[in-house]
């Protein structure tokens, strides 16, 4: 049904010809054993976990949930249906909240710039419910903004009951869907993501520092948020860019506040210096041409429709081979971004990446004359 094609260097291109000069593979040693509860350590352009211990178990989050809260925020900035300097009256309700605080006073108006920073550096609970309730009127009805958001972004292991994070019940997720929604964050919202850096923040002339140690500990970290309860345990989400390649270490249910960052950086250090990740592919880019039948034109060209990333061992990138497989008979009208084929890619028998092979352009059907004698070309070929 289909027919297979085995790229030669021409075919797949400069992307793969360059590691010519790679060095030889050296062997990969196991990835440091954490003592925490879970974790894992997640590639942001592949989405492949490169280490884990139950990265899909449920679990009190903490103040990781203020990724989720953050992202929201990001979002309406973005869109427009918030602005930085609107102001905002702090209810009871939130300066009230217990927990870690921004010390923001319900008599005086506060910029939403401010409970964003307050959200990200200083993890201010009173700051994350006064941002909440401004943007859907209660904090019940922002926990369904956030519900509804991790059901788009594929957190299948996610619900959330409020916007900050203490104990609640049915409030819960785990080490990827947190590690998924990091980078979202970094891919969804570029303008905003480099808040999460800010070492410190001042308001109501109180100075906190981010709780993010890794942010003066390593100068690649350049986000994103810590948590602690009883219940959770000392948690940490963090993302890290050394030249091309960004990873994400997610932990939950650490020993110790300092644990956290020292486990971090261990699957950090050991993920750069073991893997690297390349951008095999760019977007629409003509990987093949497949034939078309009863056309306009006779072939259409075939690419991704997203840049496509792989990450191998280090020394393994030459060794990669790339297939596609394109459906024999296609019939016009084809649409424009339309998936008519695959291409996979793998190291020996390992595969590491299956991607759609989707139309560039679209090819309408062609004249009375053309589709008869395509038709004649298909019966003789029945």
């Amino acid at each position: 049904m289909y027919r297979k094609f085995r790229f030669d260097r021409r075919v797949l291109g400069l992307a793969l010809m360059a590691i010519g000069t790679a060095a030889a593979a050296a062997p990969v040693p196991s990835a440091p054993q954490l003592s925490a509860r879970s974790y894992v350590l997640y590639d942001y352009h592949t989405g492949q976990v490169l280490a884990a211990k139950d990265p899909e178990t449920p679990q009190p989050p903490a103040s990781l949930t203020k990724i989720m809260t953050a992202y929201i925020a990001f979002d309406a900035l973005q869109k427009g249906d918030l602005k930085l300097d609107e102001q905002i009256t702090i209810s009871t309700d939130a300066w009230r909240t217990g927990g870690s605080r921004s010390f923001i006073d319900p008599a005086k108006p506060v910029p939403v710039e401010v409970l964003v920073h307050g959200v990200l550096t200083q993890s201010g609970n009173d700051a994350t419910v006064a941002l909440a309730e401004h943007m859907a009127g209660t904090e019940t009805a922002f926990a369904d903004l956030m519900n509804a958001q991790a059901e788009r972004l594929g957190l299948t292991q996610s619900h959330f009951v409020n916007s900050h994070g203490l104990p609640a019940d049915d409030h819960y997720s785990s080490p990827l869907d947190m590690a998924r929604l990091a980078a979202a964050t970094v891919r969804d919202f570029p303008d905003y993501y480099p808040w999460y850096s800010l070492k410190s923040f001042s308001w109501n002339n109180i100075t906190q520092p981010n709780r993010n140690r890794l942010l003066f500990w390593d100068k690649s970290v350049d986000g994103l948020k810590t948590g602690f309860t009883d219940a959770a345990g000392y948690c940490l989400v963090t993302s890290a860019k050394r030249e091309d390649m960004r990873l994400i270490v997610s932990i939950m249910g650490s020993a110790s506040d300092r644990s956290r960052f020292q486990e971090a950086q261990a699957l950090f250090n050991w993920g750069f210096r073991f893997y690297e990740t390349h951008r095999l592919f760019p977007a629409a880019e003509k990987r093949t041409d497949a034939p078309v039948f009863g056309g306009a034109q006779r072939s259409v060209a075939l690419g991704l429709a997203e840049d496509t990333y792989v990450t191998v061992p280090r020394g393994k990138y030459k060794e990669l081979a790339a297939v596609v497989e394109v459906a024999p008979r296609l019939t016009a009208p084809v649409a424009n971004g339309s998936a008519q084929g695959t291409l996979r890619v793998k190291l020996g028998d390992e595969l590491l990446l299956e991607r759609p092979l989707v139309a560039l352009e679209a090819v309408e059907e062609g004249s009375i004359f053309r589709r008869a004698v395509d038709a004649a070309r298909l019966w003789w070929q029945e």
